[in-house]
């Protein structure tokens, strides 16, 4: 950089600061000529953007001509590059947007420019809760009245380049439009569609049971009944199955229903979750196979010799604010599969806020892709009880308010460790990221814990920022595995774990004891293990987090493992992690910390 354009953004950075100074709740301005905005982006290429942005609405869901109130946080993070902003709305079902302030089909930016007017370039702004729309608003100083368009909507913020022609950086919001609530109890023995036009109140325990499927269509909201007894929970019995088949741009979103319905006032534990159990083996017998935090009885019972059971599809899905204790281990968990076999589908899937397990697998052999797990109680990933699938492309992340425990937690059997089938699952392309911090409820909380006799296979994974080590396997029975190789891992990376302790950047400091000869290769086939920054963009900026590496990461290297072709991984993969250059994540998922957006 020369040295007239190194002083002139240090003077633009000096404007900046001073402009947020005088407010963070209302955004400032800071316009940029044409000239200017040419002439300091000519010969740079801008792969993307620092900033932090997310933005929410005070509700879920509306009816038509209620009234919406848009808010915003935008932290710079010392971007200096010239934007241009753009709001609209995007009815979902016919993909007509609709551009902001000036409610048109013609795009403009958020001033009400066209691009024959010309866009107005500024720099990014700081704002922190301030109003978009609604009274005051940046955008729109009156609430946005709700149109009379059924369905799920998307409020989409982007900042473009100074042009206007390329999207740099993207906040989403999904609402539902519906003309009526709908309660949804009782048990569900004929097939039923659930439809996006209306939203649905769940009330205590509504199995799905006698051969029946439940649909669900994209942009369908449900929510959870706070404070039902028995807890809301939707179930999947044996003998049911749910079709819930979202997309990218009209997720199913399952939440809990608070007085307020406000956004900021939901906690964990408002209702039950999503609980679909299956035919599939396990390795406890028929008397201990009742799926937790449930009466038991012939619809709770899980497991059998089916491998290929199907308790249906789930694809775009998010399911937050779930899970309740009941007793000590005894509790329901955002999503679980309990004896669900191979045919099973589990897609883009997000368990957001749990109040135990964020994603729970008791036995069988479903399969997982595309999962992300974000400040779940207790555990991100959790198995047990003879689980034998899959799953590639997995995100956890905790945060240093709603701190949980542990990344990955996996058990052979807590009733027997040599019981079979043993749980022997396969990961590839993980993110596991902490809170920095010690577990809420346990204060050895490393990454990946490994217990009781658990087996399986975790490839190219990236483990960071744990209060406890990455990697620890617990107890000889776990240890065993490494010397019969029924437990190995390959192309772990470490980056700041052990932070209780100090941290450290040797591998002894990242690892458990009982685990360093592992790790070293001299013990087992633990192979390639390094302790190196991944150079993730902004994986602790939790309400906006981006986990995908920037240029010169490690995770790129060319010799990590490729996955195996078996009809289920993708083996183009071969990087470390679960995100290469494309953010499979964006839109459809919440990453919402909630004393973030809280009135």
């Amino acid at each position: 950089m020369n040295r007239t354009r190194a002083m002139m953004l240090l003077a633009v950075a000096g404007a900046c600061t001073a402009l947020q100074a005088a407010s963070e709740a209302t955004a400032r301005w800071v316009d940029v000529s044409h000239a200017v905005a040419e002439r300091e982006v000519t010969g740079l290429v801008q792969q993307g953007t620092s900033a932090a942005m997310w933005i929410w609405s005070d509700r879920y869901v509306y009816r038509p001509g209620e009234p919406l109130t848009l808010r915003w946080t935008v932290k710079p993070n010392n971007d200096l590059y010239p934007y241009t902003i753009v709001a609209y709305r995007i009815n979902n079902q016919t993909g007509a947007r609709t551009f902001l302030p000036n409610a048109t089909a013609e795009p403009t930016d958020i001033f009400g420019q066209t691009v024959t007017q010309g866009f107005r370039i500024v720099r990014v702004p700081t704002a922190t809760k301030g109003v978009l729309i609604g009274s005051g608003g940046a955008v729109l100083p009156q609430t946005l009245t709700i149109p009379n368009e059924l369905g799920m909507h998307t409020v989409v913020v982007e900042f473009r380049d100074y042009t206007g022609t390329r999207v740099v950086k993207s906040a989403y919001w999904k609402i539902g439009v519906v003309d009526e609530y709908v309660d949804l109890q009782g048990n569900i023995d004929a097939d039923r569609t659930l439809v996006n036009t209306k939203a649905y109140l769940l009330r205590g325990v509504v199995g799905v049971r006698n051969g029946a499927t439940l649909t669900i269509q994209p942009g369908t909201f449900i929510f959870g009944q706070t404070g039902s007894q028995p807890p809301s929970v939707l179930l999947i019995t044996p003998s049911g199955k749910i079709m819930a088949s979202g997309t990218r741009s009209r997720p199913i979103i399952m939440t809990s229903r608070t007085p307020t319905d406000a956004i900021g006032t939901r906690v964990r534990g408002d209702w039950g979750g999503l609980l679909m159990l299956g035919k599939a083996p396990g390795n406890v017998p028929a008397e201990q196979s009742f799926v937790e935090g449930l009466q038991p009885g012939p619809d709770t019972q899980w497991g059998g010799t089916d491998e290929n059971h199907n308790c249906g599809t789930l694809r775009y899905v998010r399911s937050e604010y779930s899970g309740v204790q009941l007793s000590p281990n005894n509790e329901t968990n955002s999503i679980v599969w309990a004896g669900c076999g191979r045919a099973t589908v589990a897609e883009y899937l997000q368990a957001h806020y749990g109040n135990d397990d964020a994603f729970e697998w008791f036995g069988g052999n479903a399969n997982g892709k595309y999962l992300v797990a974000t400040y779940a109680e207790d555990d991100n990933l959790d198995f047990q009880l003879g689980w034998t699938g899959s799953v590639q492309f997995a995100l956890t992340l905790q945060n240093p308010i709603d701190r949980g425990n542990r990344g990955i937690e996996g058990d052979n059997s807590e009733f027997n460790n040599t019981a079979t089938p043993f749980s022997d699952p396969r990961f590839w392309n993980l993110t596991i990221v902490g809170s920095g911090q010690p577990g809420s409820s346990e204060s050895n909380s490393p990454g990946i814990y490994l217990r009781r006799g658990a087996r399986g296979r975790i490839f190219n994974a990236i483990v960071t920022n744990w209060s406890s080590t990455g990697v620890q396997a617990d107890g000889s029975a776990t240890q065993a595995n490494f010397d019969d190789l029924t437990l190995r891992m390959n192309g772990i990376l470490l980056w700041r774990n052990n932070l209780g302790a100090g941290g450290g950047t040797t591998l002894a400091s990242q690892v458990h004891s009982g685990t360093l000869t592992f790790a070293e290769g001299t013990r087992g086939e633990g192979r390639n293990f390094v302790v190196e920054d991944p150079l993730l963009r902004r994986p602790l900026e939790h309400s906006d987090p981006d986990f995908r590496p920037m240029t010169g990461s490690p995770v790129f290297r060319p010799t990590w493992l490729r996955p195996p072709d078996n009809g289920f991984f993708d083996q183009s993969a071969n990087f470390l992690g679960a995100f290469g250059e494309v953010d499979w994540s964006e839109e459809w998922t919440n990453f919402h910390v909630e004393q973030d957006v809280a009135p």
